[in-house]
């Protein structure tokens, strides 16, 4: 039972999907196509369009719509392709119209199709002027040329080719693409000296005159831009001038390495070393299986073509037919408005009468909406232009056709697509294989032809009248010919030596106008207009002279300074033991001198009998101890333990400002005698000074930046008339001072030693430099052969210099003037911080001490007594000897003798001395006179204590006459 009703479900489902079947009605629309009937991507187009509809429909019966084909013959004609697009639109009502083939073609047809509104999909043609017409119904279904210009300029800047020529064809597809070329190259520092045009129907001879005219040229970096046919005829006739072999460098677009199969064995012969720009279409077996079927059906429409080749193009035609069959369901089931067939008319121009498609907007809206996945990957066209997509870089050797990288806008230049997940864009030549350049080598072109046959390379060189250690240029009449010589020329000899290939070169004298004073200025035009392939000499390099010409890595010092003469001004003059310290410092030391001083006698004064007696002898004892450590003759000893803690850390002090008051006195008095005339530039402008220059120097310029007006600056030639110049002073119309070059200076310096010395600021300069044509790639070449002479070869770099410089010795070499040759204050302010704080700490010890020891004596005070009169009461006490310490130093009688004195004299003496301080407000009569000396001695022997008081009392001996005295 349950067989049978398998049976029965099956056999009901077969009858009701025939009847479907049959009842199902489809819409036919009608499409046009555009194509060069006779051409291979005609042919080629239109069979995979066909294919594209068949698969689609197998695919997706369910649609309701069905592309009705109506195709039309171009006849490879831009007017032809007018006609074929103006009868589609009028008598057969076309919605949408697949191609033209070419990008001349498609122009007339996206206007028509704007007009009436009906989307041109092309999937052939290029040119990215065809986008500028800004038509909503044009949807390019192929890569536009703008996507590769990135890709060459990345394989470009990979090998630093800085110089480029594109040849191109004088059409649509030809001139659209080079302003972004141009402009790709340029943002990669790459110039395009020249554009080689070459006419849609040129002839054999017409491309040898073009290419002879390449050949003059120094560029050897070509990147080729043309249509199949000409591309073919001009590798080949390249390749019989002689264009093909080493040192030449080829790039082709997309536009024929997307063809280069169909090209016959012949073509590719020529061809060998080139490279070129594919579209990358990634393999997958959807492709690979249509490939298969493709050529099957081909062959058997066309059985007289033997092994069909299918390429990119076709593979675009058939998305973009899958593309607009997607599109064409959408709308039709979003819209009321049937898609009916037109009838024909009879007038194919009146353009006049075109009717407006009603369904065009919704075409149009679904066109840009439709995304699938095609045979060339992902289909999704943004503003009606299919995305940029990886581009396959290839070489072309006798192997055959070779991939060597990849190139993507997110990774740059990659060998594989595997090692695409890189977070920086590269143009890094690692990053390809191994390729044969023309002439079967692997060596890299330079791209640039350093000479052209039977060319010598044309050096200038100035012709000097000074300092000719540079640059020296001697005329020989016999043979009438210029000899050159000097360490510029030399150093020059030298790099070409060190360069990876030979160089033959003639050195050319350059004339100057001699009324025109900015000579190096001159000679560097020349290599701007072309008249020299270089410059050598003592060229400074500057910012102003490399907008003509490019500079290679200096080869000298670096810097500008004045020399001014010098004069002896210290034998004359009285005071110059005052100039080894600064006023500030003079000051500081005095104080602290006072300070210690001071410091030293209230830490000895109560103590130590030196420092003691008449006001005027305590002074006199105080300064002459405290000036004494100077010359570390101190006659007066220090009894305290504080004070000679401060004495030593003040005698060492002391101990370092001599021995540098010694020392810059003696480089006052010996080294340093000469002293410039000015000493800053501030002098010279404030004085007026006039100012000399080098002729034909750019110092001038700075000079004049500086602040000098025209009327101070005055030119020199050579060595000698600037020290004419100077020796003659302002005054005598000479100069003041001169501004030159360290090297210039240097040998100056030389030959006049110490008459002159330099003077601040060094103005920073770039240096000397060999100057060539902007984007010269010979510019690197000898940087990098400057840098390895002068670092690896300094044998023969010293050997060049001692031949030029060898006098340079005799003389010291100039050192810079400093404005103060004074020791400072910041010298000594380490040490002088020391000192105060050593001192000031013993100081508050010391008073410290003393409160707490008479402690007793501030309290005996009446809260009314004034603080002054506390004052006074500490300060006569502090006036007194310290008995305790004072009694500790005397040894046998002596002591006994003191005590005696101070039990009989002493003690009434001090007594007094503290009655006279009481309040004014209490008056002393003879009748309290007993009961105030007893409070008096009450406060005495608070300060002394009972013990001393008693012993005081019980002592014998004689009275010291000195100790009478306090």
């Amino acid at each position: 039972m349950t067989a049978i009703k398998v049976v029965s479900c099956a056999f009901v489902l077969f009858v009701m999907k025939t009847c479907i079947a049959l009842n199902k009605t489809t819409i036919p629309v009608n499409v046009g196509v555009v194509l060069d009937a006779e051409t291979w991507t005609g042919r080629m187009g239109l069979s995979c369009i066909k294919m594209a509809l068949s698969d689609l429909y197998v695919s997706n019966d369910y649609y309701k719509t069905r592309l009705v084909l109506n195709t039309k013959d171009s006849k490879t004609d831009v007017i032809g392709a007018a006609l074929a697009g103006l009868d589609l639109v009028k008598n057969f009502g076309v919605k949408a119209i697949i191609g033209p083939i070419t990008s001349m073609q498609a122009n007339f047809v996206i206007n028509l199709g704007e007009k009436v509104r009906v989307p041109i999909l092309t999937f052939s043609a290029t040119s990215p002027s065809l986008t500028s017409l800004g038509s909503p119904y044009f949807f390019r279904v192929t890569q536009n040329d703008i996507g590769q210009v990135k890709a060459i300029s990345a394989i470009v800047q990979a090998f630093r080719w800085k110089e480029a020529v594109p040849l191109y064809i004088d059409n649509e597809y030809g001139e659209g693409v080079i302003p972004f070329l141009t402009s790709a190259l340029q943002d990669v520092g790459t110039l395009v000296p020249y554009l080689s045009v070459f006419p849609s129907s040129a002839t054999d001879d017409q491309i040898a005159q073009e290419l002879d005219k390449l050949k003059k040229m120094k560029t050897r970096v070509f990147i080729v831009h043309m249509t199949f046919s000409l591309g073919s005829r001009l590798f080949t006739k390249a390749k019989q001038i002689g264009m093909m072999n080493q040192g030449y460098v080829w790039i082709m677009t997309n536009g024929l390495t997307d063809i280069i199969n169909f090209m016959n064995s012949s073509v590719l012969e020529s061809m060998q070393g080139v490279l070129g720009v594919r579209t990358y279409v990634p393999k997958t077996e959807e492709l690979e299986d249509f490939e298969v079927r493709w050529k099957r059906q081909f062959q058997m429409h066309n059985p007289t073509i033997i092994n069909p080749e299918m390429n990119v193009l076709g593979l675009w035609a058939y998305d973009a037919a899958t593309a607009l069959a997607m599109a064409v369901e959408k709308a039709a089931a979003s819209t009321d408005i049937a898609f009916q067939m037109t009838n024909a008319s009879s007038n194919i121009t009146d353009i006049e009468t075109l009717e407006v498609s009603q369904n065009g907007e919704k075409l149009r809206e679904a066109l840009s909406s439709t995304r699938f996945r095609g045979l060339t990957g992902d289909f999704d066209l943004v503003n009606g232009q299919l995305q940029p997509s990886t581009f396959h870089i290839i070489n072309i050797n006798s192997n055959g056709i070779r991939g060597i990288g990849f190139w993507t806008t997110q990774d740059g230049l990659i060998r594989n697509l595997s090692s695409r997940n890189r977070d920086t864009y590269s143009t890094s030549q690692n990053n390809l294989g191994s390729i044969i350049w023309p002439g079967d080598t692997i060596l890299v072109p330079k791209g640039w032809e350093i000479l052209t046959d039977k060319e010598k390379f044309r050096v200038g060189v100035p012709l000097k009248r000074g300092f000719f250690e540079f640059v020296n240029t001697k005329y020989d009449p016999p043979t009438k010919t210029q000899s050159v010589s000097g360490y510029s020329i030399d150093l020059f000899k030298a790099v070409t030596e060190a360069l990876p290939y030979a160089l033959q070169y003639e050195f050319i004298v350059f004339q100057p106008d001699v009324k025109n004073s900015d000579y190096y200025g001159q000679l560097l035009r020349q290599v701007y207009f072309g008249v020299f392939d270089a410059v050598v000499g003592d060229i400074t390099i500057s910012a102003s002279r490399s907008l003509y010409v490019d500079f290679t890595f200096p080869y000298t010092e670096n810097g500008a300074t004045f020399i001014v003469p010098t004069k002896d001004e210290n034998k004359t003059n009285a005071w110059i033991f005052l100039k080894p310290l600064t006023w500030k410092l003079w000051i500081t030391s005095g104080c602290f001198f006072v300070f210690v001083g001071f410091v030293v006698w209230v830490l000895e004064h109560r103590s130590n009998e030196d420092f003691q007696g008449s006001p005027s002898h305590q002074v006199g004892t105080t300064f002459w101890f405290s000036f004494s450590t100077l010359f570390f003759a101190q006659r007066v000893r220090v009894h305290s333990n504080l004070a000679r803690f401060v004495v030593i850390i003040w005698v060492f002090v002391v101990l370092i400002l001599t021995q540098s008051y010694t020392a810059s006195l003696t480089s006052f008095l010996t080294v340093q005698q000469l002293r410039p005339t000015f000493s800053n530039v501030d002098d010279l402008l404030r004085n007026g000074a006039v100012v000399g220059y080098q002729r034909g120097s750019f110092t001038r310029e700075i000079l004049r930046q500086i602040g000098f007006a025209d009327f101070q600056l005055k030119a020199y030639d050579s060595p000698e008339e600037c020290d004419h110049l100077l020796t003659l002073g302002t005054g005598n119309g000479g100069i003041a001072a001169a501004f030159d070059e360290m090297p210039y200076i240097d040998l100056f310096q030389a030959s006049y030693c110490s008459k002159y010395t330099t003077m601040g600021p060094t103005i920073k300069t770039n240096g000397f430099g060999f100057a060539f044509p902007r984007n010269s790639p010979l510019v690197p070449d000898f940087s990098r052969a400057i840098l390895s002479v002068t670092e690896r070869d300094k044998e023969k770099v010293n050997s060049i210099t001692n031949k030029w410089f060898k006098n340079n010795t005799r003389c010291l070499s100039p050192s810079t003037v400093n404005t103060s040759y004074s020791i400072d204050l910041d010298s000594f302010r380490g040490l002088f911080l020391v000192a105060g704080i050593a001192s000031s700490s013993a100081l508050i010890l010391y008073l410290a001490m003393f409160l707490y020891r008479h402690r007793q004596v501030l309290r005996k005070f009446d809260p009314q007594d004034s603080l002054w009169k506390r004052i006074c009461v500490l300060f006569r006490i502090f006036h007194q000897k310290d008995l305790t310490l004072y009694a500790s130093r005397k040894i046998g009688g002596q002591i006994h003798a003191d005590l005696n004195k101070v039990h009989d004299i002493g003690l009434n003496e001090a007594s007094l001395e503290i009655c006279c301080i009481t309040s004014p407000s209490r008056n002393l009569n003879h009748s309290d006179s007993n009961s105030s000396f007893s409070k008096e001695q009450e406060m005495f022997s608070a300060e002394f204590g009972n013990a001393n008081l008693n012993s005081l009392a019980s002592g014998s001996g004689d009275n010291s006459s000195h100790e009478a005295s306090m």
